[in-house]
């Protein structure tokens, strides 16, 4: 993340004073991030007892499955079960009937019975403990359903070794064939569906590690002590040196510097502070050394308070259940029922071992092993086909969350805009200079000026190759501008209330025509003569106009959010097109905002790119962080957009309708064979002599697999 070039940390008086020649005084520069400002070391921050807040996004979409399950763990468990399953399969029959490549030899079934005890107990064990932690928020889904099934196919099928092979009772059928397939093919599922969704990395360990790891402390005698930052107190005076970052919120008591707060507050200007004025952690000072007393530490620290919003918007969201959760539920309730009631009618009639049989096959018929891929086969699809159009899937949930969106919010710089200072425009007043050589004279006064603005223009006549001319007794003049001697001529750089003050006379059309693009307007004069008009904005990035009125005409409203000021944001608004617009805003600001669209039931999909936007990422139905933007963002997220191009939303959203469609489907094949064969296997139709039979429900549920593994790859995104 690199070094704060645009940083102020080295701006002398002058150039602070040089400042004021830009218009709006740097104000449409939302900068976030400052190109990227702050340069997180990686260390290892406990930030005083912060650090061990910890969320794994990725956990909440494996339906309530134990968090700490890693994707090797799932490899590992699948590529040993399935080793462990291969003899079962050959040794065991399925559901009663002998296939051709099976065999027995005697002792095989005590073979088969340790095997199956091994695997029920580890390729299970994910299942039962996402199954007890679904009941025990009393909501059984696709874990209790999976667990119900291993469960009653184990547990039977022990009854009927027992029986058969200690007693002289009739032949029981087991099932351990099915117990070895159902636990292979479910932990398939749960495997690809985690390889297919990365797993989010710590966005709150990020936010730590913006503060630094020792501290300069003032003690009892005056002396200056370095110590670890958990060791800093409330109360305690800290030196903070120029370019340092504010180590805790506190209050500077001596000394005055410029903050630059972007990084975490979104507002590009550095800040002024003198003595009694407040300082936020995580921001870095400027120009001058001062002495803060420590205001809050850890917890109730701004940067704690941050990771506080994104921690409970996180877990809150993790509630949402996801389609194949809502059928699982369903499909469990029915199941339940069936093979109670299949269970008591069958024991009236009958007797019990029959009644006993019937309910153990609706049980393990209910199971889900088409259900168990028809999710995973879509997300693994609509991932790798998101990855080939720039978007980085984190959550499962967001392909379906996304579905239908009611607004879409987004942080302007980095997002509708570059997000870095800019020359946008250069329009001459006198035919005596060209271009070229007009920017010849700028560049002679910025070339040593060490801000926004000036580094801007800097690196925009590095790549055009303009040589810039060389300048002498420069000087600067407050609140107007810079002033210099350049080929042996008076040259100015002004704000334009300087224009207007001199009487100059030119077409303001041209002035206002950029500053409704928000951008900043100097003006060079050369030995008294107006020459030519420079404007530097953040520049608003060719396709975002598009993007907007797309957005339009799929009836989702845009709404931009921004930290930098109101006439900024006024301006970038109506060149785009964008009736609803907020600025000055600070990260809790934006959750607020976010929230109160989801409290009037509205969806909303936010995009943003700065710590400030962590919070409301997190809360967003679906937050989309922008690639190049801050690692807080990125892992706050549920979708990353790696090229930073709006229109690649338009592209999501395409996606996230086609997967939710083909995800229908496959739930509709999954459960509907179960919708079926469960009443079959139940002895809905006994009366007139049709019971299924438990080797035909195999067969067909082997099918509705494969149909929907099939439809899964079907899957296509529209251009």
């Amino acid at each position: 993340m690199g070094h704060m070039d645009h940083s102020m940390h080295n701006m002398t008086p002058n150039h602070e004073n040089h400042m004021n020649h830009h218009t709006h005084d740097m104000n449409n520069m939302d900068h976030d991030k400052q190109d990227h400002t702050m340069h997180m070391a990686h260390g290892s921050h406990d930030m005083a007892g912060i650090d061990h807040m910890h969320m794994d996004h990725s956990g909440h979409d494996m339906g309530g499955m134990d968090h700490s399950m890693h994707m090797g763990n799932f490899k590992q468990k699948f590529w040993l079960s399935l080793i462990i399953a291969i003899p079962i399969i050959i040794l065991s029959p399925m559901m009663g009937i002998t296939l051709p490549f099976q065999f027995t030899f005697p002792g095989s079934e005590w073979l088969v019975l340790a095997l199956a005890t091994f695997l029920f107990f580890y390729g299970g064990q994910p299942f039962l403990s996402g199954a007890k932690m679904e009941l025990q928020q009393k909501s059984p889904a696709m874990m209790t359903l999976i667990a119900m099934g291993i469960s009653v196919s184990y547990i039977y099928s022990l009854y009927a070794f027992v029986i058969n092979n200690f007693t002289n009772q009739p032949h029981v059928m087991d099932f351990f064939w099915e117990l070895a397939t159902l636990i292979v093919i479910m932990l398939l599922g749960h495997w690809i569906e985690m390889s297919a969704v990365s797993n989010a990395s710590n966005a709150l360990q990020k936010l730590a590690e913006l503060l630094p790891d020792t501290v300069k402390r003032i003690n009892q005698a005056g002396q200056e002590e370095e110590i670890s930052l958990q060791e800093v107190a409330t109360g305690d005076v800290l030196i903070v040196r120029s370019g340092d970052k504010m180590p805790t919120d506190g209050q500077i008591i001596k000394g005055q510097t410029t903050v630059d707060e972007s990084a975490v507050t979104g507002e590009s200007k550095g800040v002024k502070k003198n003595t009694g004025d407040s300082v936020i952690g995580g921001s870095v000072n400027g120009n001058g050394m001062i002495q803060i007393k420590v205001t809050g530490t850890g917890e109730n620290g701004y940067l704690a308070q941050v990771m506080e919003m994104v921690k409970q918007a996180q877990s809150e969201k993790s509630k949402l259940e996801s389609l194949s959760d809502k059928v699982a539920k369903w499909l469990f309730y029915i199941a339940l029922l069936a093979g109670i009631l299949a269970f008591v009618i069958w024991w009236l009639v009958t007797d019990l071992p029959t009644a006993l049989d019937r309910m153990v096959t609706v049980f393990v018929i209910a199971c889900p092993h088409a259900l168990g891929l028809a999710i995973p086969l879509v997300i693994a699809r609509s991932t790798s086909i998101a990855a080939k159009n720039g978007l980085l899937l984190k959550n499962r949930n967001a392909l379906e969350q996304a579905n239908q969106m009611d607004v879409i919010m987004l942080d302007k710089t980095g997002t509708l805009t570059e997000g870095k200072f800019t020359v946008t425009g250069l329009e001459l007043f006198s035919s005596d200079y060209t271009k070229t050589q007009a920017f010849s004279y700028i560049g002679a006064l910025e070339a040593n000026a060490n801000h926004p603005l000036a580094i801007g223009i800097m690196t925009y006549l590095k790549e055009q190759a303009i040589e810039v001319y060389a300048a002498h007794d420069l000087t600067s003049l407050s609140g107007i501008g810079l002033e210099g001697t350049v080929q042996d001529k008076t040259v100015r750089i002004v704000n334009e209330a300087e224009v207007l003050r001199q009487n100059y006379s030119f077409d303001t059309s041209v002035a206002e025509k950029y500053k409704a693009q928000g951008n900043t307007i100097s003006y060079l004069v050369i030995d008294q003569e107006l020459v030519a008009l420079l404007a530097l904005g953040d520049e608003i990035k060719p396709e975002a106009k598009r993007f907007i009125h797309s957005l339009k005409e799929n009836g989702i409203q845009p709404v931009m959010l921004t930290g930098d000021n109101k006439t900024a944001a006024a301006a970038v608004a109506s060149y785009l097109g964008i009736e609803t617009f907020y600025g000055e805003l600070l990260p809790d600001d934006k959750e607020k905002i976010v929230r109160k669209y989801l409290d009037e039931g509205k969806r909303v999909m936010m995009v943003g790119d700065g710590i400030n936007d962590a919070p409301s990422l997190a809360r967003a139905t679906v937050g989309m962080a922008i690639g190049a933007g801050t690692d807080v963002a990125i892992d706050s997220a549920d979708v990353v957009l790696t090229n930073s191009n709006p229109e690649d939303i338009l592209h999501f959203l395409n996606l996230s309708k086609q997967t939710r469609k083909k995800m229908i489907q496959n739930l509709w094949w999954g459960a509907g064979y179960n919708l079926f064969a469960i009443p079959l296997a139940a002895g809905v139709l006994a009366p007139i002599g049709i019971l299924l039979n438990p080797a035909v429900g195999a067969i067909l549920m082997s099918l509705s697999t494969i149909v929907v593994a099939i439809n899964a790859m079907l899957l296509k995104i529209d251009k």
